[in-house]
């Protein structure tokens, strides 16, 4: 007996990766090339940075894909912001509803600052949900410096740009590697923060990482004292290390 519970769809977070469409998984491909439902996240005029990373796998669909675009306001205002997921949640419960799955594109990796999440947490509790894995902006600038995050016995944290500066300081002083996501509007008071814990010679800063317009700076005292692009950030690591 089928119960209504299995004709529903599911609700698949996919990660897309950081900027690159090469690093988007095998798996992450066969599923958006097979959705008969995409959705993602796109800005007033409908651009989508996940759906621009996932170019090529979209080349290769063969059949008549429907597409859910989550307008999100460019604004800092949770409240609006919510509204977007509250609006964009239900339009993928009514397709989830209707037994088709539907596949959101995430930036990086779904759970690790990714959009997907606050959509999860609007749908779990309704509907069979999955998530892919993708390469995050973190492993990206790793790779992207030819520099590791982290070695031996060294200590790792991850902050973002809204943090408090007592937040971002201590981590820079008690951690050997510091990622600082969401670098943007934060710039200045990072760059005040590496000073302040004399680690700007360890700092490196990224843009854009993968895309064509990736933008790395590996002497941070040159860089500009002012607001940056969201998608940026600081690696902070130690300037020499131990060999055992």
């Amino acid at each position: 007996m089928i119960t209504n519970e299995q004709t529903k769809g599911r609700f698949i977070g996919v990660g897309v990766g950081p900027g690159d469409p090469e690093l988007i998984t095998l798996k992450a491909l066969r599923l958006i090339q097979g959705a008969s439902v995409v959705s993602y996240l796109a800005n007033g005029e409908g651009n989508s940075q996940a759906k621009n990373i996932a170019c090529e796998a979209f080349a290769g669909v063969t059949h008549q894909q429907n597409e859910i675009a989550i307008v999100m306001p460019m604004s800092t205002d949770r409240e609006e912001a919510n509204k977007a997921y509250d609006g964009g949640a239900q339009a993928i419960a009514d397709e989830l509803e209707n037994g088709r799955d539907v596949v959101f594109l995430c930036e990086g990796d779904p759970l690790f600052f990714g959009s997907f999440a606050y959509l999860l947490e609007r749908l779990e509790g309704q509907f069979s949900c999955q998530v892919v894995p993708g390469v995050s902006s973190i492993n990206a600038a790793s790779s992207a410096l030819n520099h590791p995050l982290t070695v031996l016995k060294e200590s790792f944290a991850v902050v973002s740009g809204r943090h408090s500066a007592l937040q971002i300081d201590t981590a820079l002083e008690q951690h050997d590697s510091v990622v600082i996501m969401k670098a943007g509007r934060a710039r200045p008071r990072i760059l005040t923060a590496l000073r302040k814990t004399n680690r700007l010679q360890d700092a490196k800063y990224l843009e854009y990482i993968g895309r064509d317009n990736e933008r790395i700076v590996q002497d941070v005292a040159t860089l500009e004292d002012k607001a940056g692009p969201y998608f940026s950030l600081f690696v902070v690591t130690k300037s020499e290390r131990g060999t055992r």
